[in-house]
C-alpha cells in the first residue's frame, strides 16, 4: 500500500479523467490520495472529491502564491475543517519566490493557518520556497508543534530539514528526489528518520523520472517509493510500509481502507 501525500486532482487535467486516474492507481497500488486545497474559491470542489471518493481525502487552505482570492481568516478555515474528509489545514505557508514583494501579508496569513490549526487539532500541511529561514521562524513562534504536520515537496538541505524535524514536522519527497541533479534532496531522503518520512507526487506538476515533463497523477508516486527505498538500501516494501504508517500517525482523521 501507498499514499500520495499530496496531489492536486482537482486541476483541469486530472479531474477530466477521474476514472482513468482512479483505475492507475488502484494498479500501482496506491490506496489513498490527498487532494490539497489552495484557495477557498476551488474548495467546493476539492472536498466534492474527497465525498465521491473513498480513496481520497482533502485539506483546506489558501497557498502563498494565491493573492487576488478570498482572505482566510480563522473563524472560515475551522468551519470549513470540521468536514470529516478534512484532514487537515493548508496548503500554507511561504513563497519568496513567486511573491517577492512586501512578505508581511504572507507571514500574517501562514500564522492565520497554523492557529487554526492548533485550534482545530489538525495537522499543516506547508509549502516553502526561498523562504526557509522565516518558515521555521513562524512555525515556532506560533506554536506549530502543538499540532505539527509536513513540509511538502522538501528540496531545503540537511540543516533545514533537521531544525524542520526538530519541531516535530515530517518531510514528505516528490518526484524531485528521482531527478538525477537532485543531490542535496537524495542527501536528505538518505538521512531523514524513516519514522517521518512521506511521499507525494504534487500532480499535475513534477513528474518522476521516467515521465518527466508530462504530467504527474498520484500513481507515479510508486517511482518516488523505489527511489527513496534504493537511496536508503531497503526493500521497496519496507518503504512502503514506513511511509504509510507515517501518514496515519501524522493525519489522524485518515482511515486505513
Amino acid at each position: 500500500m501507498l499514499v500520495d501525500s499530496h496531489c492536486h486532482l482537482d486541476f483541469p487535467d486530472l479531474v477530466q479523467r477521474m476514472p482513468e486516474v482512479l483505475q492507475r492507481m488502484q494498479e500501482n497500488q496506491v490506496d489513498l490520495a490527498v487532494c490539497i486545497g489552495v484557495n477557498l474559491e476551488d474548495f467546493p470542489q476539492v472536498i466534492a472529491l474527497a465525498e465521491q471518493h473513498a480513496q481520497l481525502y482533502a485539506t483546506v487552505g489558501v497557498h502563498p502564491e494565491y493573492t487576488d482570492v478570498e482572505e482566510p481568516d480563522e473563524d472560515r478555515l475551522l468551519a470549513l475543517a470540521a468536514h470529516p474528509r478534512v484532514i487537515a489545514i493548508g496548503e500554507t505557508g511561504l513563497d519568496y519566490y513567486w511573491q517577492k514583494d512586501k512578505p508581511e501579508w504572507q507571514r500574517e496569513r501562514f500564522r492565520t493557518h497554523i492557529r487554526a490549526a492548533r485550534r482545530c487539532g489538525k495537522p499543516l500541511v506547508v509549502h516553502t520556497r526561498d523562504s526557509a529561514v522565516d518558515t521555521l521562524r513562524v512555525l515556532k513562534e506560533e506554536g506549530a508543534d502543538a499540532v505539527g504536520g509536513v513540509m511538502h515537496c522538501f528540496t531545503e538541505n540537511w540543516e533545514i530539514a533537521r531544525l524542520a524535524l526538530d519541531l516535530g514536522f515530517y518531510l514528505s519527497f516528490s518526484g524531485i528526489v528521482t531527478f538525477k541533479n537532485a543531490t542535496i534532496v537524495k542527501e536528505v531522503a538518505q538521512k531523514c528518520p524513516l519514522d517521518r518520512l512521506l511521499v507525494e507526487t504534487d500532480s499535475p506538476y513534477l513528474a518522476p523520472a521516467p515521465y518527466r515533463g508530462k504530467p504527474n497523477e498520484p500513481a507515479y508516486v510508486r517511482y518516488v517509493a523505489e527511489e527513496i527505498a534504493r537511496l536508503r538500501g531497503l526493500s521497496i516494501d519496507v518503504v512502503h510500509a514506513a511511509t504509510t504508517d507515517n501518514f496515519f500517525s501524522l493525519f489522524k482523521g485518515a482511515k486505513r481502507p
